[in-house]
């Protein structure tokens, strides 16, 4: 028989082939997935004693030709009513003014059309499809060849299922290379619930005949079917079934390239009020961010649909790697869908809460493998903590701080440790913190003798963060340990009496910047302890810390466009300043002045190049 696709517009073949181009590699997952859906609902039948006799082999197979491409299922196949129910009867209703409306705005037309099958247009200028079913039928021969007119009659299939033959048009001959082929199926097929097999592979196996010089059997090369998927993935299975070298060997299968472990695992199974599985694995994370890499992938009952899963997954766990499984959302989704939908958002929701849930347990059960870990995980949870309201709440329980000795302490632990020794006369407790334990060793040691606990803050989010803590915490300031002398860190009642007039503090302050770039150091008078380092380089934690958060957030603000600048705090008590003032030997009072300055920049890493090899000979010929 011949007939017309019904359609309300003629034009949807040059429609699929020119509107769908970007995504046109996705017609394999449309096809291959009708064939691993014909083979469940065979499985289903067979169940329920409605298919009499073994069902045999159900691998769906894929075949590449010189000129076609099939695929081949033993499935329920279709009768000739049902081809003209599920392939020819489309109702596009209002198609062209949808067109008109979304054409320009890369939304995927497949998931609004429902179009499935004709997926397989945008890649052939002909389909067939070949079928029998299973209910004894006579089978069917369907061809159309990219136009509204197909023809559809009976031919001498004697197998139960579907072939659907793809003439590959010369514009996509990419589609018959076998390589490109299996690339596709395991980006799409690789965890689909029924065996792929596309094609061969070489396995290297102990020959039983072949020896080699010394008596072992010969290692040679045989071929193999390529199976393309996993039919069980972890996700699928009871976390009781699964211990943790399972769980491991799954995350080296999601990403081979990844040869580090995962830190631990979450694994999702909820049925109500939303359908969701999965399993979401924490890396390492220390220095570098970059949530491009080993990205989480979303499925849709085991077919793959996009590892873009911003609005699934809260911003935050963006950083998380692993697999999520919900029939909740289509095969074909869009940006604007998943922000928009409600049903997503339960799930985002639910996933920052089984996040939360989890790290709490850990802290809870074990916290010192909850320290041992927490290098590692820190960055997941104050991103958090600065995005998620919510979690937020719940992570200022089990949110750590690390001091310089390696001791860990929850913040209410903490306040409670430093509170009688580090409280400012404003009542404010001082957080003071270093973000390099080495380079700012000077000034860590110098707080140290005070007796102060200083912690260590090197995550890349330290600035926000701070600010976030100084929010949460009712009278709280942290202050990096360099910011000021140590007199100075935490403000108290006393203070050290000056042992030099203000008059001569004026006379000497523009002879110690004569030997500095004023426009990058301030020089400031302070009366400290005579044992104090006669000078120390200091920079302000306020504008420090916002121009690092600018910095951050791609340097758009005012903070992020100002230069460096630093403090050269002069004691005024040390015996060498006082030297300086009273030498009346000017070459030598620039010489003792220069060599102090240049001290100071050296123990904050800031002499450099020509300046430090200066300073290196000026130190010899000073020793000679």
């Amino acid at each position: 028989m011949k007939g017309n696709i019904n359609v309300q517009t003629e034009n949807i073949f040059p429609v699929i082939k020119k509107f769908l181009y970007s995504d046109q590699e996705i017609f394999l997952r449309e096809i291959v997935s009708n064939a691993i859906d014909a083979t469940q609902k065979l499985k289903t039948l067979s169940s329920m004693g409605k298919v009499e006799g073994d069902l045999g082999d159900l691998t769906v197979d894929v075949v590449v030709d010189k000129k076609t491409l099939t695929i081949k299922d033993r499935g329920i196949g279709m009768t000739a009513e049902e081809v003209e129910k599920y392939i020819t009867q489309i109702a596009f209703s209002g198609a062209e003014e949808f067109l008109a409306k979304y054409k320009d705005k890369g939304e995927n037309l497949i998931g609004h059309f429902g179009l499935g099958f004709y997926s397989a247009f945008m890649v052939s200028d002909k389909v067939e499809i070949i079928t029998k079913s299973f209910s004894g039928a006579p089978a069917v021969h369907w061809v159309c060849d990219g136009s509204p007119e197909y023809t559809m009659e009976e031919c001498d299939r004697t197998d139960r299922g579907t072939d659907i033959i793809l003439h590959i048009s010369d514009e996509s001959k990419e589609f018959l290379d076998e390589h490109r082929i299996v690339e596709l199926l395991k980006k799409y097929c690789r965890f689909m619930p029924v065996a792929i097999r596309c094609g061969e592979e070489s396995d290297w196996v102990d020959s039983e005949t072949e020896k080699d010089k010394d008596g072992n059997p010969k290692r040679v090369e045989v071929k193999k079917p390529r199976i393309i998927n996993n039919t069980e993935p972890a996700w699928t299975k009871r976390p009781a079934d699964l211990t943790d070298d399972d769980y491991k060997k799954f995350y080296h299968e999601l990403y081979p390239m990844n040869f580090e472990d995962p830190l631990f695992q979450i694994h999702l199974n909820v049925d109500y009020p939303f359908n969701l599985t999965g399993i979401l694995y924490f890396p390492k994370v220390r220095k570098t961010i970059d949530p491009n890499r080993n990205k989480i992938q979303l499925y849709c009952n085991q077919v793959f649909v996009t590892d873009s899963v911003e609005g699934v997954v809260p911003d935050y766990l963006m950083l998380l790697h692993g697999v999520l499984d919900s029939p909740d959302i289509p095969l074909n989704v869009s940006r604007s869908y998943l922000q928009s939908d409600q049903q997503v958002k339960k799930i985002s929701q639910h996933i920052s809460k089984k996040v939360a849930d989890k790290l709490e347990q850990m802290f809870k059960d074990d916290r010192k493998d909850f320290e041992n870990k927490w290098d590692d995980i820190q960055i997941f949870i104050q991103y958090g903590m600065l995005t998620d309201e919510k979690f937020c709440e719940r992570a200022m329980k089990f949110a750590l701080l690390k001091n310089t000795e390696g001791q860990f302490f929850s913040l209410k632990d903490y306040r409670e440790k430093i509170a009688p020794l580090q409280t400012d006369k404003d009542k404010n407790v001082i957080y003071l913190y270093a973000t390099d334990a080495t380079e700012q060793h000077a000034y860590i040691a110098k707080a140290k003798e005070k007796g102060y606990d200083v912690l260590v803050m090197d995550s890349p989010l330290n600035s926000h963060f701070l600010n976030l803590l100084e929010q949460k915490i009712d009278k709280a300031r942290f202050v990096r340990v360099d910011a000021d002398v140590v007199e100075k860190l935490i403000a108290h009642e006393d203070s050290i009496p000056s042992k030099m007039s203000k008059e001569d503090q004026d006379k000497l302050k523009p002879i110690i910047e004569a030997e500095l770039d004023t426009k990058k150091y301030t020089v400031m008078m302070e009366s400290l302890e005579s044992s104090d380092q006669p000078m120390t380089i200091t920079q302000n934690e306020f504008m420090r810390r916002y121009k690092e958060m600018s910095e951050t957030s791609g340097g758009m603000s005012f903070y992020g466009d100002l230069p460096e600048s630093y403090n050269l705090v002069v004691n005024v008590n040390h015996p060498l300043i006082e030297q300086i003032l009273n030498d009346s030997d000017t070459d030598h009072q620039k010489q003792l002045v220069h060599q102090l300055t240049d001290l100071a920049l050296l123990s904050n890493g800031l002499l450099k190049g020509e300046a430090l090899t200066n300073f290196i000979q000026r130190s010899v010929d000073i020793i000679k």
